[in-house]
């Protein structure tokens, strides 16, 4: 579970993915797929997100396996690359970038930018 309650699964991402080709026959692309949390700086002033990595390696992983089934990919996207207001509640402290943006949810901060431990470990990946 998120800290907002939703499920994580990313059995069901690959088990969606082969029942929306089987009905409609059409290449997907997966967008804004990501996990917000509420992401905290360490004492040593960096954001170690491990959580958000393990949710994104299970989940890119999942869409390889459908690729293995046969589901033409066209792309993905991740939910966003830095911080942004959720659209839904209007938060900011639903984080799901790989950049945190130094705001909170009344608006206040200085938008500075600090590269989160996801940032470099996606910049590493095979998804790009």
């Amino acid at each position: 579970m998120s800290d907002w309650g939703w499920g994580i699964d990313p059995l069901g991402l690959r088990i969606t993915m082969n029942m929306m080709y089987d009905r409609y026959q059409k290449p997907l692309f997966l967008v804004e797929n990501g996990l917000g949390a509420k992401d905290e700086f360490a004492a040593n002033g960096e954001i170690n997100d491990d959580y958000r990595i393990s949710y994104l390696r299970e989940h890119i992983r999942a869409m390889g396996e459908a690729i293995a089934d046969g589901i033409p990919l066209m792309g993905y996207t991740t939910w966003g690359c830095i911080d942004l207001v959720s659209a839904s509640t209007g938060e900011m402290s639903k984080r799901y970038g790989f950049v945190f943006v130094d705001r909170d949810d009344a608006g206040n901060g200085t938008l500075t930018r600090t590269r989160k431990k996801s940032f470099w470990w996606y910049k590493k990946s095979d998804c790009q």
